[in-house]
């Protein structure tokens, strides 16, 4: 089938289902783990796009989104302190402080109660972190030939990242510790 112009023209999706909604949260679902607000902004922009290609209103669909997303909650397969506390271990691992953590977590729609409780839980400390973040980017102990002239450097590398300054000083004038740096 070709318009006037001869191009194909493609016809509208089907009609946005409540089975439709639960196969996409499944999908997501297999491939990422989630914060309920997330999933459910995940399937709000499917049913923004398929009802923009259908000429459809998509405030129709909030409920039936709230409905997939309060299903998936009770049957497990979303929790958000789950995910919060997993987050939290594997950011803390790649060197992300307290703050940063925060506000990825606050993106994804994760309560700050949820956040304070995973980050208090925490096995890893600020300290650590910070120390992951300096060997990652090779700052302070880390780097290579002379430091000495990169230390304003470092310190606001630290301090964009979201380290207190006494963390960031504490780490960037230490000493590379070789025990740790095999952990």
């Amino acid at each position: 089938m070709t318009d006037e112009t001869g191009k194909p023209v493609r016809k509208p999706p089907r009609k946005v289902t409540e089975a439709y909604l639960q196969r996409a949260a499944m999908s997501y679902l297999e491939r990422y783990a989630s914060s309920a607000e997330n999933l459910r902004r995940v399937l709000r922009r499917k049913v923004d796009k398929r009802c923009r290609l259908r000429g459809e209103n998509p405030a129709e669909f909030h409920d039936m989104i709230d409905e997939v997303v309060a299903k998936s909650l009770k049957i497990g397969l979303i929790d958000d302190t789950r995910y919060a506390e997993a987050r939290v271990a594997s950011l803390r691992r790649r060197g992300g402080s307290a703050r940063a953590i925060q506000a990825k977590l606050s993106a994804k729609g994760v309560d700050r109660s949820t956040i304070a409780a995973a980050l208090e839980g925490e096995d890893g400390d600020e300290e650590q972190a910070a120390r992951a973040f300096a060997r990652r980017r090779k700052l302070g102990p880390f780097r290579p030939g002379e430091r000495v002239p990169y230390r304003d450097k470092d310190l606001a590398a630290m301090a964009r990242a979201g380290f207190r300054f006494d963390v960031a000083r504490t780490i960037i004038e230490g000493e590379r510790d070789e025990e740790q740096d095999r952990l």
